[in-house]
């Protein structure tokens, strides 16, 4: 395995002083366990400005203090150096705010390894699909465990945001009655080519967090 790079090393360090779990760290930040393992250990994580904020509230810190000042942030911008706040959603608000589709993260475990995909999704009946290529990973993982899909946005001050965890039992859809209903909600491949295997995520359970400054950030 490759050494984890500084913001992982940073992540993990944070947590250790809290002395707080994966698991503890994942539900405050509204993360799949298995994503923040990943971010600890991976040498240059993938990392959005809506998932940083989110980290440095539930680790009791400043987003500077996870970015190291901006000097090792993560692709995009780092945001403002004050403590984000975390406020929960409600199951509605979740639902509305990924109702309109776009682009989210499949995470999932593939021979011990946690693994977060891009793709482009769309909702249909509350459940989450998306289209992925014949013999991908994330399908022969689908029936031995739950998947997690995650969908965040971060407004372009950076000052707050939203964050939507999914997780549920996922199924590649064979029947061609229900692949026609699929196809008529319009999602597109997000690394184009042929994919044309449609993925559709049942959640057992939907959670999120709205991000906001504190009262008296600058």
């Amino acid at each position: 395995m490759s050494a984890a790079g500084d913001l992982g090393r940073r992540v993990a360090e944070r947590r250790g002083q809290l002395g707080l779990t994966l698991q503890e760290v994942a539900t405050r930040a509204g993360m799949d366990p298995h994503y923040l393992r990943m971010l600890e250990e991976s040498p240059a994580p993938q990392l959005s400005g809506s998932a940083l904020w989110r980290l440095a509230a539930a680790l009791e810190t400043s987003v500077a203090a996870i970015a190291g000042s901006g000097m090792e942030a993560p692709p995009g911008r780092a945001g403002p150096s004050g403590r984000p706040a975390l406020e929960p959603l409600s199951l509605d608000e979740c639902r509305a705010l990924i109702a309109p589709g776009g682009v989210g993260r499949v995470v999932f475990t593939d021979r011990g390894v946690p693994v977060a995909l891009p793709v482009n999704y769309r909702v249909l009946d509350q459940d989450i699909v998306f289209r992925t290529e014949e013999g991908a990973t994330v399908l022969a993982n689908l029936s031995s465990q739950e998947i997690s899909f995650e969908v965040d946005h971060l407004d372009e001050a950076l000052t707050e945001g939203w964050s939507v965890l999914v997780s549920g039992r996922g199924r590649a859809l064979v029947d061609p009655t229900e692949r026609e209903q699929v196809e008529s909600v319009g999602v597109a491949p997000w690394a184009g080519g042929a994919r044309d295997t449609y993925v559709r995520l049942a959640p057992d359970q939907v959670t999120g967090r709205r991000i906001r400054k504190r009262s008296g950030d600058s």
